[in-house]
């Protein structure tokens, strides 16, 4: 009997979950939604990580477009290090070769980007760093707060970037407020050596930049 009794409950429990599985469901879905709500809004959902660079081992490796700008890099020093002590800022420099939006976004997940195609360090040109600038209580990955505060900065305001062999330390020209769509950031200006820092204005829009432009002073090597 006891057996018979076991097998009715079972069958009457399967009854109800059947009868029930919508609302299970519709419940299920809620708690889900809310769940990765709060993990979005604190920043708990783990980074992916950042992608590295491949090394060209063939000839067909050294024609591709990555491959000829980490090429044509070798006449410059990739940046890796920022700071700007008016507004306590320090942040390393990833130097990614593509241009790939997907690409881009994954290494600012780490701290500062230098746009593949602006100059290097000791060349003519315009070296632009962008990064992420972020205003909310908490952030739990703190390179979403790269670059908060440039637009504090003023005139004649110092801003060093070092690379593996020396620093190079550049005085703030302006700092600009301006529309995302306003056109890109000139690579090239008046053959002095530049730096441009941008940021977004505001936490994930796109709408406006703030942009830093400022020109080299003096340069030395980091055994100096």
């Amino acid at each position: 009997m006891s057996a018979i009794n076991l097998a009715v409950r079972l069958v009457r429990a399967a009854q109800h979950a059947w009868a029930v599985r919508f609302q299970f469901l519709v419940t299920f879905m809620v708690v889900l939604f809310l769940t990765l709500s709060v993990m979005i809004w604190f920043d708990w959902i783990p980074d992916a990580p950042a992608p590295t660079t491949p090394v060209p081992t063939t000839l067909s490796d050294l024609q591709s477009p990555d491959a000829v700008q980490a090429f044509v890099s070798l006449s410059g020093e990739a940046p890796t290090k920022i700071s700007v002590p008016a507004i306590g800022l320090n942040a390393t420099i990833s130097n990614p070769t593509s241009t790939n939006v997907d690409t881009l976004d994954q290494y600012l997940l780490t701290g500062a980007v230098r746009y593949p195609t602006s100059a290097l360090l000791g060349q003519n040109g315009n070296v632009i760093l962008f990064g992420h600038s972020s205003y909310l209580p908490i952030v739990h990955n703190q390179a979403y707060k790269t670059f908060d505060g440039i637009q504090n900065l003023k005139a004649g305001d110092l801003i060093t970037v070092s690379s593996s062999d020396r620093v190079y330390t550049y005085a703030v020209d302006t700092v600009q407020q301006e529309n995302a769509d306003s056109g890109a950031i000139p690579l090239t200006q008046d053959g002095k050596q530049h730096l441009t820092l941008a940021t977004c204005n505001s936490f994930a829009t796109k709408s406006d930049r703030f942009v830093v432009s400022a020109t080299l002073v003096e340069s030395h090597a980091l055994s100096s």
